[in-house]
């Protein structure tokens, strides 16, 4: 098959590219620690009820919830702080940002993210995230609904969707048919939930880690030639150790919100 003349690749965020199970667990764990499990729970109970009604998690506005609940509790304040700058580049999942440079290679690459219009800008930039696409960042509320916009914004023959959801990448291909290649990463809590898989159809292309595109070239992505098994892969550590360093290196141990 032929490779399209321009692509555009649209790179999720959380679990993605980040390791969001980890970050959930050390907010619970902080929340343990400084308020007790009952302040933990009732923020986690507000935490789920948001995302419910919103589609995605909104941390900052389920601590404001919590603060209507508990108006003279002071030690928000730094519940607030821990937010705000929590270390996210450290929860990069390895290979993310050499994998997003591996992709600019080959055609404008853009983050494609659900979240509030706080909190998410600012893990993304603090993460490195922003820096490593050029600062081609798209955020809505649901993504999924906004397929419009982000063709209007990045027109292309061909997308390449990456996302650890498969009813997202479910979505996006009832929408867009043959424009675009769906790409299931397997990490994280709905990627690895058998309930969730069972119930949405395959990607087009299936990984085990964002790292794994490091491996592949550019048709094996498209889904035009098979995959190299794991077996196959010797050079996936190699690469991932001689490219994309630099950019790491240079921001240094950066912590963010």
């Amino acid at each position: 098959m032929t490779i399209p003349t321009s692509i555009v690749f649209l790179v999720d965020v959380d679990n993605t590219l980040l390791d969001n199970d980890h970050i959930q667990s050390d907010l619970r764990n902080h929340l343990e620690r400084e308020y007790g499990p009952e302040s933990r729970d009732r923020y986690w109970v507000i935490l789920e009820e948001l995302m419910t009604k919103l589609g995605y998690r909104d941390y900052l506005g389920a601590l404001q919830r919590y603060r209507m609940e508990h108006p003279t509790d002071i030690r928000l304040l730094t519940m607030s702080s821990y937010l705000i700058d929590y270390p996210f580049a450290a929860r990069l999942y390895p290979g993310a940002l050499d994998a997003l440079e591996r992709l600019r290679c080959w055609g404008e690459t853009v983050i494609l993210s659900d979240g509030d219009v706080v909190f998410q800008p600012r893990k993304v930039e603090r993460s490195g995230i922003y820096a490593a696409v050029g600062g081609h960042v798209l955020i809505y509320i649901h993504k999924e609904e906004a397929l419009d916009d982000v063709r209007l914004r990045y027109p292309a023959h061909h997308y390449v969707l990456i996302d650890d959801k498969l009813r997202i990448l479910t979505a996006v291909k009832r929408a867009w048919g043959d424009q675009v290649t769906t790409v299931f990463p397997r990490q994280g809590q709905f990627a690895l939930d058998p309930a969730v898989v069972a119930a949405n159809p395959a990607a087009d292309v299936t990984v085990e880690r964002i790292e794994d595109l490091l491996s592949m070239d550019l048709p094996m992505l498209l889904g035009y030639a098979r995959q190299p098994s794991a077996r196959q892969r010797p050079g996936a550590d190699s690469v991932h150790a001689s490219r994309g360093r630099l950019r790491q290196k240079d921001e240094g141990p950066n912590v963010g919100s």
